[in-house]
């Protein structure tokens, strides 16, 4: 599964075994007798990143800021609840394991997921989401534009922007049934999280999709085209249908063209204005048993912490989920009428290296001298003041925080303590040393001190000190440390031409075994660096396969000792997380899986 850019205020994507330990703490201030609840209303919320996709399965869309607004606007066979508890949703659909060798799994479809335009959900919009993130009808792979984007598809190429691993096991088509509401998958080979693939069967509407790339009319014609297009491998309609999938859904001021916001969930998409809010109203079509009891939510994006917080105290949103600092839960704290839910969110920071741009930790740089450029990369790792950064701006909040160390599992999960113990990360880079980079960098024989272009959010006051700290500690090891922060830092992350490391979170989307595969894997979709080992992608075939949950950590700890050896990157931090919510508003509760307080949207009542 993907993992969730989240920018500005917290940031973005996680763990991969339980994220256990992570339930909120609420607390609640001002309060007398609960007061009644009512049906209707409209309320504001806030969250610290505009909207710009509604396919946030993209790979430069892949973001918590997009999957919040997609995920109220659609519907799923299973869900997590605010316990990590998955919950089923049989008013849209089911799934079931037919076998184990080969592994297949039917998935059908109920006759209430029901498109908010009316039309059906059917196995089309399965197989476009199997096609889409298989890349199983792909034919060739571009290279990417500086916002991240393939070029157009142009005669019988075909490039879906996007992958999947569990989806890549699945080489057959699925075979459609029961008069086209169920599709079987077949797996090339055993998947341990196969479940988490079936809880999400589908994506943006296939008869959408083919009505624009096709210049087609008619909803279902449009949508047994997507089945015929993949059935009969037609090149020529997969681009075109590719391209749409790829850019088709951007938008950020709302579409003249409704279309566009189609969806199969309790809301729909009813307004927009670039960078200042979305709007989502009751899905008058919605068929399902989540329908919504208020009529209106609209999500206004408030980067800055501050202005989050003195939003809510005004009455002017209703929940925020702001960068968590000790101003910030002093304040939350002291206001009143709120309840205030704290935990140990799924997001951990950390920092990655561009292995692929000719820069500073490419071989490339030093005549393809591998040896050199992981020298390069070791002594920039162990200069990084982990140590620091959390005594000066994580342990204000929480007295108890501690160095992540490691790449897949959170320190709450019970893996954490054998995996970080296997993975020699504590041993290499400690709390960051600059005199011992030194000496590393020395080693490496350099004739000019290396020059690091260092992307981080520059709309993130964390990340901007932070920043500081480590350019101070990399420039006292012998490093040059250029700022590229960006507002659109996440859009720019696939385009290693602009950056060499990296600082920013991974939050997760699911508890799936596999979660961090994309990561760390040759040319996985989040991998965006050039890393390539093959003793790691054999190591995650054999994850993938493995139900034993000993076996499973004992198979991460290996992986995460092959990424610090190759000095991949380094992990800082478990993010601590803040949800403030006015008591007018009841039933929020936060989750530290994306898609964080919106997880039950649906059930929101006002006071």
């Amino acid at each position: 599964m993907n993992r969730k850019l989240l920018a500005a205020a917290t940031a973005v994507v996680a763990g991969a075994l339980a994220l256990g330990g992570c339930t909120p703490t609420p607390t609640t201030s001002g309060t007398t007798a609960a007061p009644a609840v009512k049906t209707g209303g409209e309320v504001n919320v806030a969250w610290n990143q505009a909207f710009e996709s509604y396919n946030n399965a993209t790979q430069d869309q892949n973001a918590t800021a997009n999957a919040n607004i997609t995920y109220m606007a659609n519907d799923s066979i299973g869900y997590y609840d605010k316990d990590l508890k998955v919950i089923q949703n049989p008013s849209f659909g089911k799934y079931e394991k037919l076998s184990d060798n080969p592994l297949k799994v039917k998935v059908t479809l109920a006759d209430t997921a029901t498109w908010s335009d009316g039309t059906p959900v059917t196995a089309a919009d399965m197989i476009l989401q199997w096609v889409a993130l298989s890349g199983n009808r792909n034919t060739y792979e571009p290279t990417l534009d500086d916002n991240g984007l393939a070029p157009a598809n142009a005669g019988t190429q075909v490039y879906f922007n996007a992958a999947s691993i569990g989806y890549k096991l699945i080489t057959d088509m699925p075979e459609v049934g029961d008069n086209g509401k169920s599709a079987t998958f077949t797996y090339s080979k055993p998947y341990v999280d196969w479940e988490i693939s079936a809880m999400t069967p589908v994506g943006v509407p296939a008869h959408i999709t083919a009505k624009k790339a096709l210049s087609l009319t008619d909803n279902t014609a449009a949508a047994q085209a997507v089945i015929d297009a993949v059935k009969n491998k037609d090149a020529e309609k997969l681009g075109k249908i590719a391209n749409f999938w790829n850019t088709g859904y951007k938008f950020m001021n709302m579409p003249t063209d409704k279309d566009i916001v189609v969806g199969s969930g309790p809301f729909t998409i009813t307004d927009a204005k670039e960078k200042q809010y979305i709007t989502l109203s009751k899905n008058p079509n919605y068929k399902g048993s989540h329908k919504a009891n208020l009529d209106k939510i609209t999500v206004r994006f408030i980067a800055d912490a501050q202005a989050s917080v003195q939003a809510l105290q005004n009455g002017e949103v209703l929940v925020t989920q702001p960068q968590a600092t000790a101003d910030i839960l002093k304040q939350v704290t002291a206001l009143k009428d709120v309840t205030v839910q704290t935990a140990a969110g799924g997001t951990y920071e950390h920092v990655d290296m561009a292995q692929n741009n000719g820069g500073p930790f490419d071989p490339k740089a030093y005549g393809g001298d591998a040896n050199k450029a992981k020298l390069v990369r070791q002594a920039f790792l162990t200069s990084i003041p982990r140590q620091k950064i959390i005594d000066n701006l994580i342990k204000p909040l929480n007295p108890n925080a501690t160095i992540r160390n490691s790449f897949t599992t959170v320190p709450s999960s019970p893996a954490y303590a054998a995996i970080a113990g296997a993975n020699g990360m504590e041993a290499a880079y400690g709390g960051g040393d600059s005199a011992k980079a030194k000496t590393i960098l020395a080693s490496a024989g350099l004739a000019t001190p290396p020059t690091v272009r260092f992307l981080y959010a520059s709309t993130n006051t964390r990340r901007q000190q932070e920043f500081q700290l480590i350019k101070e500690a990399a420039e006292a090891a012998g490093f040059k440390v250029e700022d590229k922060s960006a507002e659109k830092w996440g859009s720019l992350l696939p385009d290693t031409t602009k950056y060499d490391a990296a600082l920013f979170g991974w939050q997760s989307t699911s508890l799936a075994v596999g979660e961090s595969d994309a990561n760390y894997r040759t040319k996985g979709q989040n991998n965006y660096y050039g890393y390539s080992n093959p003793a790691v992608d054999k190591l995650f075939d054999e994850l993938l396969g493995t139900t034993e949950s000993a076996k499973q950590t004992e198979i991460l700890g290996k992986i995460e000792k092959l990424l610090v050896d190759d000095a991949f990157g380094t992990t800082i931090f478990q993010f601590p997380e803040i949800t403030t919510s006015s008591n007018k508003l009841k039933n929020v509760s936060a989750t530290p899986l994306s898609p964080n307080f919106f997880w039950n949207a649906w059930e929101w009542q006002l006071a």
